[in-house]
């Protein structure tokens, strides 16, 4: 083991190390989310432009761009959840240590994040299934003619697509309560929150969790409703 090998091991079993590769993974899945919203928000433009979107997306750099993003950001999802689930324990083996206020309450605060971003975790699972591989032999048949329908026919119809949009409404409700935590706290890790600024970060981060949540929600809700057919 050489000598970089070894500060990069030092680094990730410090706790700085470990809350650092969260801030910038969570970082980087931010940045995501808002461009995966943005390009999702097509499906109001109607059928020709979200299929134009969804055939760039997998004809861009010969059909290598969308797996280059798709294994980085398996990459980055798994780094988050590991180093997450490493401080988790770190802060309940402080809490039995020490039996401080603070302790105990930043303890709650993880048990919150942990658990919401394990059931985040599993709605992205789910998610990938749904619409990525489609192991719904239904919905892959759709999504050889047009990605637009087959969104379409993936929240609309009868009782099972209820299910399915109401888990997606609580997916992304979990979802953003975590962004609205995590933000202010990747800000602080990063060095970019004081006193001064920590207003206007918890201002910031709701009001982009609230975005993210609306624009999300609003699309399998708007299927399901009939106003997007």
């Amino acid at each position: 083991m050489n000598a970089l090998t070894r500060s990069a091991a030092a680094y990730w079993n410090s706790s700085i190390g470990k809350k650092l590769v969260v801030a910038v993974t969570g970082l980087a899945m931010v940045l995501f989310l808002a461009g995966h919203l943005t390009g999702n928000l097509l499906i109001y433009a109607g059928k020709e432009a979200f299929d134009e979107y969804a055939e760039f997306l997998h004809t861009a750099g010969h059909g290598a761009l969308i797996w280059v993003a798709r294994f980085g950001l398996i990459v980055v999802l798994v780094l988050h959840v590991w180093a997450t689930i490493l401080l988790t324990r770190e802060n309940r083996a402080a809490r039995n240590k020490y039996e401080f206020n603070a302790t105990i309450q930043a303890s709650k605060s993880s048990r919150i994040m942990i658990w919401s971003g394990l059931t985040v975790l599993a709605f992205i699972v789910f998610h990938i299934l749904h619409f990525t591989v489609r192991t719904n032999s239904h919905l892959a048949e759709i999504a050889k003619e047009s990605p637009y329908e087959m969104v379409i026919a993936g929240f609309s119809g009868g009782f099972l697509q209820v299910l399915v949009v109401l888990f997606y409404v609580i997916a992304m409700t979990l979802l953003c309560s975590h962004i609205s935590h995590g933000v202010a706290s990747m800000f602080q890790t990063l060095g970019f929150r004081s006193k001064k600024s920590a207003s206007l970060i918890k201002r910031v981060s709701l009001g982009y969790a609230v975005v993210i949540w609306a624009g999300f929600v609003s699309i399998p809700v708007a299927i399901l409703l009939g106003f997007v057919n």
